[in-house]
């Protein structure tokens, strides 16, 4: 194995005459190099992606939810049930509307939830970091004050609100008068305005307590639409979401955050091994270009190993000065594209130089993130592939008859 690594140094290092077939040599180590390259920088991008999206749908929504089919009564029983399962992080009641906001800039379609100040912050991230006013604004009227909601940040925009600014909202569960049917009409206040970088969520979302939702709609006491949970492992919420069912049997049933988005992550899945896929033809270009160098380099080296064969080389020995040929050419491309790749994603991650337009994107840069286990992969298949590019070439080689090979030198 020594003499056979030694032998394939010296024809990869050494000088020759046929400077070509360095060329290719060096084509083959950028070929490998670039393809590795791009898909440490695109998985990372994917990845990222994936992530960041993750993480602002979570934002907004819980984790698990339990709902009961239609309104149900707030019992702390249930909420000690599922606060109790393994897991559960946080739980918080809330209540689930589609109303009409309306101000000076407008009227438009709005969903409402009604949420619990006190403990909504544990289960929606999003609560914890709103950009202007605060929860601390989001209470019932009291002292002539009107109840207080947080809406969105394109909401905001479109109908000219800040906070203090008055609204009406308009809740379908009105009385049937004289006149006709009316719609309930409350007064709200702004108390706050967020920003989750999703322009579906920013411009059609609203927040309220649940005394003031109660009110608008017209509910009874403690009257809720369900309860939302946060867990531990967020990729463990469909297990979660099971031992929470059982606990609490009828007429609940649950649901979690991968079953109401299922559909998006497919496709965000879908594009991700696409994308490997057609990278992955750029390292398969680079193999093939070690395929043609070795090829070569077997004509040309025709009679060093018809000699070698004569002085005892075994066919095993030549198929493995090729290969390793191969190998070294394939791990020199793998180990020069993770440096440019790793420098690249590194650069992306930390100084964001690429911009994303607002509104089309929920996220304003190029997000970055490497996994070990996406790494370990290209770096695998990067080597394979090289290495499967030897096997032609190392079998011709061996296959050679130093009689014949020496005939007509």
């Amino acid at each position: 194995m020594a003499l056979a690594s030694f032998i394939a140094r010296r024809y990869l290092f050494a000088r020759r005459k046929q400077t070509f077939i360095s060329v290719i040599s060096v084509i083959s180590v950028l070929g490998v190099a670039l393809g590795v390259a791009s898909l440490i920088v695109a998985i990372g991008i994917m990845n990222g992606f994936t992530v960041e999206l993750r993480d602002k749908i979570l934002g907004i929504n819980a984790h698990v939810m339990v709902m009961g089919g239609g309104r149900i009564t707030d019992n702390p029983g249930d909420r000690e049930a599922i606060a109790s399962v393994p897991g559960v992080a946080g739980v918080t009641p809330f209540i689930y509307s589609e109303v009409m906001i309306s101000g000076n800039g407008g009227a438009k379609g709005l969903i409402l939830r009604g949420i619990d100040p006190k403990t909504a912050p544990d289960v929606l991230s999003i609560l914890s970091s709103v950009e202007e006013g605060g929860l601390s604004e989001l209470t019932s009227a009291e002292n002539g004050r009107f109840p207080g909601i947080i809406v969105g940040r394109e909401l905001a925009k479109r109908m000219g609100l800040h906070v203090g600014s008055r609204v009406n909202l308009l809740s379908p569960s009105g009385r049937r008068g004289a006149a006709g049917f009316a719609p309930k009409i409350n007064v709200f206040t702004v108390a706050g305005i967020f920003s989750s970088g999703m322009f579906e969520y920013d411009s059609s979302l609203g927040f309220i307590t649940l005394d003031a939702s109660r009110a608008l709609l017209g509910l009874p006491q403690d009257a809720i639409t369900g309860y939302e949970a946060s867990v531990l492992d967020v990729y463990a919420a469909d297990t979660v979401g099971e031992k929470i069912a059982a606990v609490l049997g009828e007429p609940y049933y649950v649901r979690n955050w991968m079953e109401m988005n299922a559909n998006l992550f497919a496709a965000l899945k879908l594009e991700k091994t696409a994308m490997f896929v057609v990278l992955t033809l750029i390292v398969v270009v680079g193999s093939f270009s070690i395929l043609t160098t070795l090829v070569m380099l077997v004509m040309e080296k025709t009679r060093d190993i018809a000699i070698l064969m004569a002085m005892g080389a075994t066919k095993g020995m030549i198929r493995r000065i090729f290969m390793l040929q191969g190998l070294i050419i394939g791990v020199i491309g793998t180990a020069l594209g993770f440096v440019v790749g790793l420098g690249l994603a590194f650069a992306l991650k930390h100084y964001q130089f690429i911009k994303l337009p607002e509104g089309v994107y929920p996220m304003n840069t190029v997000p970055v993130l490497l996994d070990g286990a996406d790494l370990a992969i290209i770096g695998g298949a990067a080597v394979v592939l090289c290495l499967a590019a030897t096997l032609y070439p190392a079998r011709q080689a061996a296959s050679l008859q130093p009689a014949e090979a020496l005939r007509y030198e």
